[in-house]
């Protein structure tokens, strides 16, 4: 791993720092107090603290997330968040940005492209997901770890968060972030997809969303700027699927209804893509 991303991670269990140990063909992160932590030979290492409560993603939809994003469907969104973060990072050698919910990687990946000097860790509690993170860029590296829980993170370590379409833990994102970073959050508008809801039957956006975000993070985080970006797709019936597989109605939709509902959508299918990005402070 990576020293410059390695010297910022701490053990989950203790909070000492971390180093590589191997062992044979195996490899693992070993902290003062002999806590140890496999490295899968996929790339990712286990820092988890015990077990998950919960599994994340399923190998189905990491790899519907992976084609559909190859596609290029959501380069407005790694863009804008590229930019962003262009305009947060200054001056500091090698900056770490984490991403909290990282999924395949894919957006971690944009950003450490757009910064030649950043290195990046990928969060994720889905073993999929990760296995693709942990080459989604030459400088990044990937965990699995349980974002409500402590971050196995050095305090102030982090010079940017990222935070796409996940949960999000205030007051984990508040220690490790560094006083001058900022924390970058995107999350659907209320006609996000608005053309494939009714029409599939699809989880809507909380009309609410915006507000729920603001108050999960007020005692920690201060909101400084927020914009929305939009775009139109224009997506095949295929397409459409891909997307529908990767996302939360994955975990509700029903094959079969929703194999006749597809039938139905016009081919291509205009689809609205409508997202927002909000930049927050810590207090």
């Amino acid at each position: 791993m990576d020293d410059r991303i390695l010297t910022r991670l701490r053990c989950p269990v203790c909070a000492e720092p971390l180093a590589e140990a191997t062992a044979g063909t195996a490899r693992a992160l070993r902290c003062p107090r002999r806590h140890s932590f496999d490295i899968a030979r996929q790339g990712y290492v286990n820092l988890l603290a015990g077990r998950a409560p919960h599994t994340g993603d399923s190998a189905e939809m990491v790899a519907a997330r992976a084609d559909f994003l190859a596609a290029g469907h959501y380069d407005p969104v790694a863009a804008a968040l590229a930019a962003k973060a262009r305009e947060i990072v200054s001056g500091e050698a090698y900056p770490l940005v984490v991403d909290a919910g990282a999924g395949t990687g894919w957006y971690l990946a944009a950003v450490l492209a757009a910064l030649p000097d950043a290195v990046g860790l990928a969060l994720d509690v889905a073993k999929p997901a990760l296995r693709r993170a942990a080459r989604a860029h030459p400088r990044a590296a990937a965990a699995l770890a349980d974002t409500w829980q402590r971050l196995p993170l050095a305090d102030r370590s982090a010079a940017v968060l990222l935070n796409v379409f996940a949960p999000r833990n205030g007051a984990e994102f508040h220690r490790v972030l560094d006083p001058a970073g900022a924390l970058l959050v995107v999350t659907p508008t209320g006609d996000h997809l608005a053309e494939l809801v009714d029409a599939l039957d699809l989880l809507r956006v909380d009309p609410a969303k915006a507000d729920r975000v603001a108050d999960s993070l007020s005692g920690q985080f201060t909101e400084e700027s927020a914009t929305e970006h939009r775009a139109r797709l224009e997506l095949s019936r295929t397409e459409v699927a891909t997307l529908v597989g990767m996302g939360p109605s994955a975990w509700h939709a029903d094959p079969g209804r929703l194999a006749e509902r597809l039938t139905a959508l016009p081919e291509p299918a205009p689809v609205t893509l409508a997202v927002r990005l909000a930049v927050h402070r810590p207090r």
